[in-house]
């Protein structure tokens, strides 16, 4: 049976083979291809080889009108990078009792764009500093290299003289360039390269970043304001304590006069003044 089956994220796709790779158990029968591995640019046509041995009637079922079946395999009349996946040619006779099976894997090739860089245009002495580079076209995928004012930087900085006083980790397959920490020699004009292998490399814009120095002194001044401040706001305190300040106003709320008075009250046709009292 000649068909298409999803598995495990991986384009599949049934085709015939064309040369023995392999022993297949008793009851099935023999699938093969001459070439696992197929590189085509893209837009152009890519054949995918599939043949098979020890099958009485194999059935190719219809596939899309950009594919072409025969009894060597599929060939597809213009790949684009989408079709990049690992294909499985599935052959069994009209029965259902012989089978077998063969993967070709296919990379649709794409040279890279011109890559975009994230570089700080500055970074302080001391701290860690990211780097970062990429492209979205290229297939398979670029690996990345940095340079810093023209020159390559190595993967290990410590076995280069050029870069013996950096500490930075590169990583070619993400495009990250860390450094941690950043030291004053780690300033210049930064570059990036994508290449996969097809096509011309294209690098990046370049890009310049300053090492700082940490600001101690204003992190001596603001401590100074800081403390001044608290100085003057106790001393202003002090002040109005010694000045009778908070005794006035305790005096001020006790010295307040209240007057209670009784009304006059009439007995036997007489009136008669209750005293008053004082607070």
């Amino acid at each position: 049976m000649l068909g298409t089956k999803a598995k495990a994220g991986r384009k599949q796709l049934l085709l015939f083979t064309s040369m023995i790779l392999c022993s297949l158990a008793l009851g099935r029968g023999a699938v093969q291809t001459s070439e696992p591995v197929v590189k085509v640019a893209e837009n152009k046509p890519a054949k995918l080889s599939c043949s098979y041995s020890g099958f009485s009637s194999p059935r190719p079922p219809s596939y899309e009108d950009r594919v072409t079946f025969s009894d060597s395999g599929i060939t597809f009349h213009s790949v684009t990078r989408k079709d990049t996946g690992t294909y499985t040619c599935m052959v069994s006779d009209e029965g259902g009792n012989t089978y077998g099976e063969v993967t070709v894997q296919l990379i649709v090739l794409v040279p890279p764009s011109k890559p975009t860089i994230n570089v700080p245009s500055s970074a302080t002495i001391g701290t860690r500093a990211v780097l970062t580079c990429s492209e979205k076209d290229g297939s398979p995928p670029s690996e990345y290299f940095w340079f810093k004012n023209g020159l390559l930087m190595p993967t290990e900085p410590k076995n280069n003289r050029a870069f013996s006083n950096s500490s930075y980790s590169l990583n070619h397959k993400t495009g990250e360039l860390i450094f941690d920490p950043m030291s004053a020699s780690d300033a210049g004009d930064y570059t990036c390269e994508a290449q996969n292998g097809y096509g011309s490399p294209m690098k990046s814009d370049t890009v310049h970043m300053d090492a700082a120095e940490l600001n101690v002194g204003g992190i001596v001044a603001a401590v100074l304001v800081t403390l001044i401040l608290l100085g003057v706001l106790i001393f202003g305190i002090w002040f109005a304590y010694n000045r009778g300040y908070f005794d006035r106003a305790k005096k001020g709320t006790s010295s307040k006069k209240v007057i209670y008075s009784q009304p006059t009250a009439r007995r036997d046709g007489e009136f008669r003044q209750t005293s008053s009292f004082l607070v």
